[in-house]
């Protein structure tokens, strides 16, 4: 049975909200032994802003330190502890959510390793931190406060207990997932994934994020798009300007009503936009300006309906559009099931379905031998960003199904897109 863990093992440090307190720790830090532990809560849902509320460290000899940035302030201190940890491992949970405010402050780790990717590579069923914890570690956390508002002041003692808790188990856990993944030949994989998140570039903006507003599937009226378009964009401008989350200024289906209905008068437009944020003084003289500009402007103004698309089509259209590539993809993606579950890695893991459907879209060169076409695979994975130990693996599989005309009846399973959205 699990032992609950309800408090920090060595107790609960006191918040350091001054920099000469943060002298203290990293000094501290630097008298420890070993990787550092590290985790940031975010207000996500609650604040616009991707920044860190609270930074939590440990490390073995070095203490455990719950650090508030906000009270902190930028310092040179951040990049001093950077620097002074350049050659140690850092330890994060699902790395790639904490990154981007952690580099804000200028932490920037050099070496990383990543307990809940590492136990997606070994093979774990259930990868956040408490379950992940329980299964290795025989512990259970408390886990009540992990969509609290972490921008509130002061931060509740209890929220803060929750959080330490979230670092004082991690290099324990790094521990055994190492020992997973050396036990089934996979650590040298893992590592090589680490090392791609650090030097991976920064996402590029997504394009039109306007259309991501729920429910705008079912709008094709191009002057009801422009609408809200035009009303995403004020909001956006405003939740940025107060740094509050979008949704809590207005919610998409607040949006979408407004532009369905055409107010007639600034008063109604403040009605449908205000049922959920009546404590907001929003700016609705501007924003009846715009819209009124848009009710009277040239329809060929207007967005397009549809989205316009520069990537490959959807995987339920293949079929269709490019019924040799959906052969192609059909044997390639039943490959990558398979050698998925011999090997213990989700599928997205192994390999992601872009890179493979990418590989398969285009017509091959059926006269290149099977070393130049496994050659030729092999390249256009790693110009995608495939890691060598994905090639290895997984080129063969594509190369043998670039030779298939006839997809395989009984269809892979869904896979997810690059943008969250499940595929046939």
């Amino acid at each position: 049975m699990p032992i609950p863990l309800n408090a920090p093992r060595e107790g609960l440090p006191a918040l350091i909200q001054t920099p000469s307190a943060f002298d203290l720790a990293i000094e501290a830090l630097g008298r420890g032994s070993g990787p550092i532990a590290i985790d940031a809560e975010r207000a996500s849902g609650y604040r616009y802003s991707q920044r860190a509320y609270l930074i939590q460290i440990h490390r073995t000899g070095g203490g455990l330190h719950l650090i508030d940035p906000i009270a902190v302030g930028t310092t040179p201190q951040w990049q001093e502890m950077s620097d002074l940890f350049a050659d140690v491992e850092w330890i994060i949970h699902a790395s790639t959510q904490d990154l981007p405010c952690l580099r804000e402050l200028g932490l920037e780790p050099k070496i990383l390793f990543d307990t809940e990717l590492g136990g997606r590579i070994a093979g774990c069923e259930r990868v956040g931190l408490g379950p992940l914890s329980e299964s290795l570690l025989d512990i259970t956390l408390a886990k009540e406060h992990s969509a609290v508002d972490w921008s509130i002041r002061p931060l509740p003692v209890d929220w803060l207990n929750y959080a330490a808790l979230d670092v004082d188990v991690l290099i324990d856990l790094r521990d055994e997932v190492e020992v997973l993944l050396e036990e089934q030949n996979k650590l040298e994989w893992a590592l090589e994934d680490f090392a791609s998140i650090i030097s991976a570039a920064p996402p590029a903006p997504r394009k039109d994020p306007w259309r991501r507003t729920s429910g705008i599937h079912r709008i094709r009226d191009r002057q009801t798009l422009a609408l809200i378009k035009m009303l995403w964009h004020a909001r956006d401008d405003f939740a940025r300007a107060i740094d509050l989350s979008p949704g809590r200024v207005f919610n998409d289906e607040a949006l979408v009503n407004a532009a369905q209905k055409r107010p007639t008068t600034a008063a109604e437009l403040k009605d449908l936009l205000s049922k959920r944020s009546r404590s907001l003084e929003l700016p609705i003289g501007s924003w009846w300006e715009n819209f009124r500009e848009i009710l009277a402007a040239d329809p060929a103004t207007y967005p397009e309906s549809r989205i316009p698309t520069t990537g490959l089509p959807p995987v339920k259209v293949w079929r269709e559009k490019n019924p040799l590539g959906f052969a192609r993809l059909s044997h390639a993606r039943a490959g990558v099931i398979a050698l998925s579950h011999e090997l213990s890695i989700p599928p997205e893991n192994l390999i992601s379905p872009e890179f493979v459907r990418r590989c398969c879209w285009e017509e091959p060169d059926l006269h290149l031998s099977d070393t130049q076409q496994l050659s030729r695979i092999s390249d256009q994975l790693r110009g995608l960003g495939a890691r060598t130990w994905q090639i290895e693996r997984v080129a063969p599989i594509i190369a043998s199904a670039l030779s298939q005309s006839e997809p395989l009846e009984a269809p892979a399973p869904l896979e997810t897109s690059e943008n969250g959205d499940l595929e046939e």
